[in-house]
């Protein structure tokens, strides 16, 4: 197959606006006739629904939460970037979009780049008026702060909350269009698999998870907006139940997967306390704005921090990169902090964290104004560790965060399969290697609201006048009694193991060989270790319960099998990159001082992956910089 990314002709600033103005258009009265399948209901999710609804197609909406609101957008804590340029201090779009593609280290698209950044500014203007409770100055103009990689104030944010809040208004939305009757919505309902019938994506098998019962869906376009999978890791940033299972079942039936590799480790979270914990806390980047990192220069050091005079403090980041400081991109400092743990500086009980001190800002700006930019996260810092942060530091460390990678779509978001859409953090478009702080809600929101109610037109348009297969189709039968199979497999094994002992395996696998470094050796063998851990899987796995009710054991058990592929897929694609960029460091690419090589001569292309009879067969996409030349990356 070949990969055609649909980038429209013109000038970098013109593409988006030359592609609407020779879109196909849908009459209103054919858009009541087609049907559209939403999965997810996040801010992509959520955001889509609505607006195709809004714009007069028929929505089904399905979320594995008791309710919409559940959706995992409202962890997002520190902000929104948007190049509106508050500050008057050097931002535009320009600015905005040269950052973005450096900061992933120049592996995404020039033109879906810009677009993320041309279309920033409107997004906020579309969120005030949806009532979001943005921070503002004295004089009422919306506040900005900083996140990493950037040197201008381009962040807006609600406190500690702004996921929380643009969800919020998303979901009212959605709400608004659920009572009209234009979206039907199913809460506790979780997509196992994908109808494709003549190359086309017409429906899905979803399980009800409270009752077990397997049902049909059929529909002329399928949404995909189900988040990212970095739940790969076990321990992350992630709630518990998010997953991968809908966009690897997705590639199984012929969507291509896009740098599956590229997961980041988010700097600046609770650091795990014990084997026994299911998760890890996420403390906003946004602490970086007025919070110093740093570690005790004496290795094993057991005093207190307070304790710490300033001439035995190592301010590491700013150390190495005086430029940026504090506010250097997440894989960099994660990193940082990796190098001066493993160098046997790092605190705290496990001896896995650094400090994050906020007493040179509450010196200089007083308790009053600290608190009133992250009281809740310091609140909330409180009542996890019993630990008051205005008085001494935060004890933060590395942890996967988000997926960069996900399923391949070209400028529409539409993957290899026609009709199938993936928006927001599961497909793969604007990052590249690395994301940005606050890009995150922004891709999201721009996906969900922005792009795709642009772009679905041009595949509809042409279903108007085609067949439409409803689940009595022989494929949806077919699909369905896979799906039954597969459970009933997964139930009948009766071994000795439990799902989660599976995971914690998977987990420590993906940590130590996938994560913040990797090399040759250690891939290798990760990619032997985990075809055991599935051969043991599938040989020794305990799921009590039937499949009749709700079981949460069961949805674990099928959601770490799709896991444990990807994880394969994941080391296969850090194996075959042979440089270092962005998240993804090889060991065996890097200066005298720790700092990553690219290598544009060689990997100067997005990995695309087919799955190809259980195995995976690679295509490329190649990335032209046209307005853009890439250069060493450097923070400095």
């Amino acid at each position: 197959m070949t990969l055609n990314s649909k980038i429209p002709e013109g000038k970098l600033e013109d593409k988006w606006r030359n592609y609407q103005s020779e879109s196909r258009l849908i009459n209103p009265a054919n858009k009541k006739n087609l049907n559209i399948i939403v999965v997810g209901s996040g801010l992509a999710g959520a955001g889509a629904a609505a607006t195709l609804a809004e714009l007069g197609y028929q929505v089904q909406c399905f979320c594995y939460q008791d309710s919409a609101r559940r959706a995992h957008s409202v962890a997002a804590q520190g902000g929104i970037n948007a190049a509106k340029n508050y500050q008057h201090d050097g931002d535009s779009v320009w600015r905005m979009f040269y950052d973005t593609l450096k900061g992933g280290d120049f592996r995404s698209r020039e033109a879906n780049t810009y677009r993320l950044a041309e279309l920033s500014a409107p997004l906020i203007d579309h969120f005030v008026q949806q009532g979001v409770p943005f921070a503002r100055e004295y004089g009422g103009v919306l506040a900005n702060r900083s996140f990493g990689g950037v040197q201008v104030q381009r962040t807006f944010y609600a406190r500690g909350q702004t996921g929380q809040q643009l969800l919020l208004a998303a979901y009212s939305q959605l709400s608004k269009m659920i009572r009209a009757k234009k979206v039907a919505m199913l809460p506790r309902h979780e997509v196992l698999d994908i109808v494709v019938i003549n190359g086309k994506a017409k429906g899905v098998i979803v399980r009800e998870l409270s009752t077990g019962q397997i049902k049909r869906f059929a529909a002329d376009a399928v949404v995909l907006a189900t988040g990212g999978y970095s739940r790969v890791f076990r321990l992350s940033t992630l709630a518990i139940n998010c997953n991968g299972s809908a966009i690897w079942k997705a590639h199984k039936r012929g969507a291509f997967f896009a740098a599956p590799s590229f997961t980041q480790i988010h700097p600046t979270a609770l650091p795990q306390t014990s084997d026994a914990q299911s998760k890890l806390t996420l403390m906003s980047e946004s602490l970086r704005n007025d919070g110093r990192i740093w570690v005790p220069k004496k290795k094993d050091d057991k005093r207190k921090p307070i304790d710490i005079p300033e001439d035995e403090r190592d301010y590491y980041l700013e150390r190495r990169y005086p430029s940026f400081g504090n506010l250097a991109p997440r894989d960099i400092a994660s990193r940082a902090a990796k190098e001066r743990i493993d160098a046997g500086h790092g605190v705290g009980q496990l001896k896995n964290a650094v400090y994050l001190d906020f007493k040179h800002a509450i010196t200089k700006l007083g308790k009053a104004a600290i608190e009133d930019k992250y009281g809740n996260l310091f609140t909330m810092y409180e009542k996890i560790t019993g630990i008051n942060a205005y008085q001494e530091p935060m004890k933060i460390s590395p942890a996967a965060h988000f997926s960069m990678g996900g399923l391949w779509v070209d400028y529409e978001l539409m993957t290899t399969i026609l009709g199938l859409y993936a928006i927001g953090e599961c497909n793969y478009s604007d990052h590249g290697a690395n994301r940005l702080g606050a890009n995150s809600l922004l891709q999201t929101s721009i996906d969900g609201y922005f792009i795709l109610p642009n772009t679905i037109n041009n595949y509809l348009e042409g279903e108007i006048g085609e067949k439409h297969p409803g689940v009595e189709h022989p494929e949806f039968a077919h699909v369905e009694n896979e799906v039954k199979a597969h459970i009933k497999k997964i139930l009948h094994i009766n071994g000795n193991r439990t799902t989660d002992d599976f995971h914690r395996e998977l987990g420590k696998v993906m940590w130590q060989e996938c994560a913040m470094s990797r090399n040759k050796q250690g891939l290798e063998l990760a990619i032997l270790q985990i075809k055991e851990i599935k051969e043991q899987f599938w040989n020794d796995i305990k799921v009590t319960g039937t499949d009749t009710e709700m079981n949460p054991e069961l949805e674990k058990a099928l959601r770490l099998a799709d896991f444990i592929e990807l994880a394969i897929l994941m080391c296969t694609d850090a194996l075959q990159r042979d440089e270092s960029c962005g998240a993804h460091f090889r060991e065996e690419y890097q200066t005298e001082d720790g700092e990553a090589v690219r290598n544009d001569a060689d990997f100067n292309f997005v990995s695309v992956w087919e799955y190809h009879a259980g195995d995976f067969k690679l295509h490329k996409e190649m990335l032209e910089f046209e307005y853009v030349k890439p250069t060493v990356r450097s923070y400095k």
